[in-house]
């Protein structure tokens, strides 16, 4: 079982990645693990999948470095690489970013726009999908790690009634405040992969496996994503007895 939270084991991830730099400075290989990008419908349990996932794949891991899922800490993440300010955060962790605001904050007040941090948080991305052993949520993280050989994309959908009371179990909320927040939500993600990738995040093409996770449960979904993995990139699993 994950006993961390995900601020801890992104923690964790980075020392280990850093370690591993480290002795590739000294000549030895640096690791390069796979990378999991997962994009959703809201309420279709991709937390609990990925944390079910990353328990699936541990005992097949060539080394022992960390895994980490990058989702709401991915913004800590971005400040910390760009050195940012951390009032940006609130900013960022608008899916729906206003472009007025962002141009006022600019022009006045010296800080970057949201072109800027787009370009920012994607640059952190591409660095996380290329150090490998992770799990990016959203963001069209698949759009930009679609090049890199290690990255492997999933897409989760669930029927409306599932993905409802999901909402209502995890923020209690009634029906309506459920539906609005999940229509809301699935809105911001799409026009914001639309707005800076120009790509459909509902298009199955650009996704390896697109599962309904209303027919299937959390870890059965996990197995799904963790076999295919393996089957794909066979380099990176050997069976630790």
């Amino acid at each position: 079982m994950l006993t961390s939270g995900p601020s801890e084991k992104a923690r964790k991830y980075i020392e280990s990645q850093t370690n591993l730099k480290e002795l590739n400075k000294k000549g030895r290989e640096l690791f390069l693990g796979p990378c999991v990008t997962i994009s959703r419908e809201t309420g279709a349990g991709a937390d609990k999948v990925s944390e079910s996932l990353i328990e699936f794949l541990q005992p097949y891991l060539e080394q022992d470095v960390e895994w980490a899922v990058f989702d709401k800490n991915l913004i800590e993440k971005v400040l910390q690489d760009h050195h940012l300010p951390q009032h940006l955060s609130k900013l960022m962790a608008e899916e729906k970013y206003s472009a007025v605001k962002s141009i006022m904050n600019e022009v006045l007040g010296g800080e970057p726009g949201i072109w800027s941090l787009v370009h920012k948080t994607t640059e952190t991305i591409l660095q996380l999908a290329q150090m490998g052993n992770v799990i990016i949520l959203d963001r069209g993280a698949n759009v930009i790690a679609s090049k890199l050989e290690n990255s492997f994309h999933v897409r989760l959908v669930a029927p409306i009634e599932e993905r409802v009371s999901h909402i209502q179990e995890i923020y209690n909320l009634d029906k309506k405040e459920a539906v609005d927040l999940i229509k809301k939500e699935d809105m911001d993600r799409k026009n914001y992969v639309m707005t800076y990738f120009h790509k459909d995040i509902s298009d199955p093409l650009q996704y390896h496996i697109v599962l309904n996770t209303g027919l299937i449960s959390d870890n059965e979904a996990a197995q799904i994503i963790g076999s295919s993995l393996m089957k794909k990139m066979p380099q990176f699993f050997e069976k630790v007895n």
